[in-house]
Parts: C-alpha cells; structure tokens; sequence
C-alpha cells in the first residue's frame, strides 16, 4: 500500500507527481528543485545555495514522512553544467558526513524551470 507524502515546507509539484511517496518502508522522493516553498521563486547562480535550498526541501519532506538523512540509502543528482561538482559534493557532504548513501550524478541539457540542480532521494526505514 502506498502513502502520499506532502508538505507546504517544500515546493510542491510541477506536474502529475507526489513530492513523495511511501511504500513498504521505503521513501521515494521526487526529483527536488532549490525552490523556495514561501515564495515558489526558483533561486539559481551559486551552486552552493541551490544545492542547499534542495537540500532543505528534501529534509522538510523527509521529516514530513517521519524519516531522517540517517534512512537515505541512495540520491541521485542531476546538474545543469558537471563542473559544479566540487560544490554540489561540499555541500550535500554537510547532510551525508557520517555512512553516505549510494549516489549518482550526471549532467543533463536541461531539468524542469532550468534549474542549476534536482536530487531525487530514497530513504529507507
């Protein structure tokens, strides 16, 4: 049986999709963008702000469903241009500093409002 998982602390949706979802202990987060839930403003430039503006959305959506960074098992990160790894990874290692989950990134051409980042996340119990 599945759970939707939703909060007014992140942005929600950008189309036919849940800000999470959980099923069977796990918690599958959409692709989450650095927008400000207050404003639904797109924040871009510095890669370090975005990527923690992503990260506090996908925190509030975590805790939202009861779960903590501590249950992500695997993220996978999404860039605009591949050579703002060194401060996606400053940043996101803030959150995973202890037992990091699996990750993978990629550059893409484009994500969703042309973003600069999107993380999706899985979280376990």
């Amino acid at each position: 049986m599945k759970k939707i998982i939703s909060t007014t602390k992140a942005p929600g949706a950008l189309g036919p999709y849940s800000q999470a979802v959980e099923a069977n202990g796990t918690l599958y987060i959409s692709g989450t963008l650095p927008i400000d839930p207050k404003t639904g403003q797109l924040y871009t430039g510095d890669i370090k702000i975005a990527t923690k503006m992503a990260m506090e959305n996908i925190k509030a959506i975590l805790e939202e469903a009861g779960y903590g960074f501590e249950h992500v098992v695997k993220y996978t990160c999404l860039l605009k241009d591949l050579n703002n790894f060194a401060g996606l990874n400053e940043v996101v290692g803030e959150y995973y500093s202890i037992n990091p989950p699996a990750r993978a990134t990629f550059q893409v051409a484009k994500l969703p409002l042309d973003a600069d980042v999107e993380i999706e996340t899985i979280a376990v119990r």
